[in-house]
């Protein structure tokens, strides 16, 4: 009863004070349960594929969740030369890195023309572009087929780059342009007052000050051109041209149970590593740069 009275008894803002700071604790202790959940779920399987490369089959089927016997590192000398992994990573960083290479500069300065000069069209440009995101891959696949076909670029690399912008692009257009918008005019007012030309100031002022907006859809870019499988599995039928997607299902259904699961493995990590080192190197690039794309 004592304790009602004094509650009553405190003056509202120090009531409501108390209410909201029990409100954030409780959100606070619920998000921090979910995290730490998420974050099982995620790095247990990640760690038991890791301790699996370093099994053979025997200790793999028998004993699952075991410490490795005889910890087997030839596994991955296995995965990279037997296996023809080596052949498909080297294949990977080509497309991936001309692709990155390609849609950050196409993609940036198409959205610092759209996001700093006014002409005719402007905005249906750019609507088209944000169109490009709405359409499913698999709804492009049998057309974009016959395309390459006819120019000579179905089931080769070169292919597979162009069809890696084609799709990257308007999302990256999407993500810079807001960034560039929000760049301040009188700096590059001032640089052509000093002389500088159109592509001097974008080169040298522009894209710099938008460094952290490309670092971000960098490397949301090449998460997605990594992980990629749908357009190399139907548009890059040629074994010698396979990427680590193509390459990783090859292997993994070539001979059922008689699969070398300790190579297979070993494949998965260095397949998975090159992404988590580039996320781990670049995160901090993430914080506070994701903006949202809108046209004004």
């Amino acid at each position: 009863m004592s304790t009602a009275v004094t509650e009553r008894a405190l003056p509202a803002e120090t009531r409501q004070r108390r209410s909201s700071n029990a409100g954030d604790t409780a959100v606070e202790v619920t998000s921090h349960v979910l995290l730490i959940l998420w974050s099982v779920i995620v790095i247990v399987p990640f760690l038991w594929v890791l301790l699996s490369s370093f099994k053979t089959t025997r200790e793999i089927l028998g004993s699952p969740f075991s410490l490795p016997a005889h910890w087997k590192f030839d596994n991955y000398v296995n995965a990279w030369t037997d296996a023809g992994i080596g052949r498909f990573f080297f294949n990977t960083v080509i497309v991936v890195g001309a692709s990155l290479f390609l849609v950050m500069l196409l993609g940036a300065m198409c959205a610092y023309v759209l996001a700093r000069f006014e002409f005719p069209g402007r905005r249906l440009i750019y609507n088209s572009m944000l169109a490009g995101l709405t359409f499913p891959i698999f709804l492009v696949i049998v057309p974009l087929f016959f395309v390459l076909k006819n120019i000579g670029l179905i089931n080769t690399l070169p292919g597979l780059i162009l069809t890696y912008v084609a799709f990257a692009l308007p999302f990256t257009v999407f993500f810079l342009h807001a960034f560039f918008r929000s760049l301040p005019q009188d700096v590059y007012e001032a640089a052509t007052i000093d002389g500088a030309s159109e592509w001097r100031a974008f080169f040298s002022i522009m894209l710099p000050m938008a460094g952290p907006g490309m670092a971000s859809v960098a490397i949301f870019n090449f998460l997605g051109l990594w992980n990629q499988f749908l357009l190399p599995v139907a548009l890059n039928t040629n074994q010698d041209n396979y990427v680590l997607t193509q390459g990783m299902a090859s292997f993994a259904s070539q001979a059922g149970y008689s699969v070398d699961f300790g190579a297979l493995f070993a494949a998965v990590v260095m397949t998975v590593l090159p992404v988590l080192v580039v996320y781990l190197i670049f995160q901090r690039r993430l914080s506070g740069s994701v903006a949202r794309g809108t046209f004004r």
